[in-house]
Formats: structure tokens, C-alpha cells, sequence
């Protein structure tokens, strides 16, 4: 009952009620992005939602839009500078998700969304993620974020499939709270700190061909 009706109003009130509260915070943070990032604060990007199906992802822009003499992108390691890092480290980039949330692209809880064409690389354990709304926060972010492999991060996201609960879901919270306050488990993308799933499982195929 909780996971077909009542997790999806809870999500629309919640997003709902936290946009309106942290309104004064988006009009800082955007007027900051626009300022740090050079132009447009918000970035958005295509991921894949439940059953797969591809949505718009909103965030505030992390990385500036410097280019080089051809006009192509500087790479991320440049382009992410210290106000980047600072929302990274904050989580306070995801903020904008909340509206993906209240669309009911997103819940609250749930896995988080990855990139589209790491679709392709998902074994059919993997693709269970994809059996329920992605979350702005999920089991793997309160049991070490970013700091976990990829197959400890998909044995979290698939527990959580096969156990969602109201229960469950008020402790993934709380404790998300928590974890962002001491800002902790947190590994910055774009550096050499997290490998792109789809390098990582290109990299797993060759050595079990060896």
C-alpha cells in the first residue's frame, strides 16, 4: 500500500513544503551560479527513471562553462573550482531535484539516478534498480555514498527495491541528514577518486576474458 500510493503523496507534500522553506536558499544559490558558473546556475541532464524511462535531471551547475581557443570545454578538473566543490560537498547542488521530485520524475528515496549510458552495462541483477522511482537520496548514500564500489552501490540499491518501507524510508532520511551535516562518504566526481560505471564494467568484461 505505502509503496504504490502513499510514498508518491508523501514525496509531492514533502518537495512541495521543502521548496517553499529553502526558497531564500535558491535565490542565493542561483544568483551565486550565476555569478561562479558563469552564466545559467542550473545544469540538467538526461537519466533514467523508473522502468528505464528517461527524464530531465535538474541540479545547480557545479562546473563553469570555460572553453578552450577551439571552443571545446576545458576538462572537469578545471572547470570544477572551489564554489563547484563547496555545493558538491554540500549536496547543496541537488537541491534543484526537488522539482523533479514534486514533477514525479524522482521520489525522495530511492536509488539515485546515473547516467543513460551506463544502461547498456547493467546485468539483470542491476536493472532492478530501475523497478521503482530514483531518489535523491537512497540505502547506498547512507552506507558510504560515493565511497562504495559499484557492486556494493547496487546491492544497497536492490535491497532497497525489495524492502521499501515507510519505516525505511524515515531512516534513509534521517540519517541523509545526518551524513550531509558531517559532510562525510563524500567523493567528489570529475577527480580520480570515482571510475564511471561504464569504464569500470568495460574494465571487469577484459579481465574476466584473461
Amino acid at each position: 500500500m505505502y509503496k504504490k500510493c502513499f510514498k508518491r503523496c508523501l514525496d509531492f507534500v514533502l518537495s512541495l513544503l521543502a521548496l517553499i522553506i529553502l526558497s531564500p536558499i535558491f535565490l542565493v544559490l542561483m544568483l551565486l551560479g550565476a555569478i561562479f558558473m558563469r552564466g545559467n546556475p542550473f545544469f540538467t541532464q538526461k537519466r533514467p527513471g523508473k522502468k528505464g524511462e528517461i527524464f530531465k535531471l535538474v541540479k545547480f551547475r557545479s562546473m563553469d562553462n570555460r572553453k578552450d581557443k577551439n571552443g571545446k570545454f576545458l576538462p572537469d578538473t578545471i572547470r570544477l573550482n572551489k564554489y563547484g566543490k563547496f555545493l558538491r560537498s554540500t549536496s547543496l547542488d541537488e537541491l534543484p531535484e526537488l522539482f523533479n521530485i514534486l514533477k514525479g520524475d524522482m521520489s525522495i528515496v530511492g536509488p539515485r539516478p546515473l547516467a543513460v549510458e551506463y544502461l547498456q552495462y547493467y546485468n539483470e541483477f542491476e536493472k532492478q534498480r530501475h523497478d521503482v522511482r530514483p531518489g535523491l537520496t537512497g540505502l547506498a548514500q547512507i552506507n558510504g555514498r560515493n565511497a562504495l564500489n559499484w557492486p556494493e552501490r547496487f546491492r544497497y540499491d536492490v535491497r532497497y527495491v525489495n524492502n521499501v518501507s515507510l519505516k525505511l524510508d524515515l531512516e534513509i532520511i534521517f540519517k541523509t541528514v545526518w551524513k550531509v551535516v558531517k559532510r562525510s562518504d563524500v567523493a567528489i566526481c570529475g577527480t580520480t577518486q570515482i571510475i564511471d560505471f561504464d569504464k569500470y564494467r568495460i574494465e571487469e568484461m577484459k579481465r574476466n576474458k584473461r
